[in-house]
């Protein structure tokens, strides 16, 4: 399915939650060019995130062809590798639902670098189209933790080193969920999958 038109307000309110965000941390988001453990381990995305990808592979393939074939190889050779393990379809690169492939997931392609990171610089080759735990990634967001699904803030291991629960607090980002979950609603497949694939014709 097309990238939905209403996805350009989301990526701008989520880029200036970020900006904002950031200002507020300062140097406590450690976050730089070049720092890419965060660029490492296969992770799910949803059917938007993919349409966002391929929207940006379509565009590359007319005006930076050399770049698509880079990144479809590297997105080629990163299926070939892991896919055997892959918990879900290898072929359509729909991950598995059932209980069993969420649990193979957690230990899939842990330490395998994105394919859309450039190894000679350390930068992801489609940054305006990265998917959304992309731009969260860094600053504290709320998510479900614990067994009673509590909400709680997360932010990446390098940042707010020594920052206490306040400060931390202060520099959340907040996040679009309905208007993210509103978009959703226009796939008649919600299927999730990994970079890799999305990256694929």
């Amino acid at each position: 399915m097309q990238l939905p038109a209403g996805d350009r307000q989301l990526i701008q309110i989520m880029d200036a939650a970020l900006a904002d965000a950031a200002r507020r941390a300062g140097n406590w988001l450690a976050c730089r060019p070049g720092c890419t453990q965060c660029c490492h381990g296969a992770f799910a995305i949803g059917p938007l995130d993919a349409a966002r990808l391929r929207a940006a592979m379509s565009e590359l393939r007319s005006s930076a062809p050399a770049l698509a074939a880079s990144l479809q190889n590297r997105a080629q050779a990163w299926i070939q590798e892991h896919g055997p393990d892959f918990p879900g379809n290898p072929q359509t690169g729909i991950l598995g639902q059932s209980d069993a492939d969420q649990t193979r997931f957690e230990d899939f392609a842990n330490h395998a670098p994105c394919p859309v990171l450039n190894p000679a610089t350390g930068l992801c080759d489609v940054y305006a189209a990265r998917p959304i735990t992309c731009r969260v990634f860094g600053t504290p967001v709320q998510v479900d933790s614990g067994p009673d699904n509590q909400p709680a803030l997360a932010h990446c291991e390098l940042c707010f080193i020594g920052a206490s629960e306040s400060e931390i607090a202060a520099c959340e980002m907040p996040l679009p969920h309905d208007l993210e979950a509103e978009l959703l609603t226009q796939f008649s497949n919600p299927c999730e999958t990994v970079v890799a694939f999305a990256l694929l014709p």
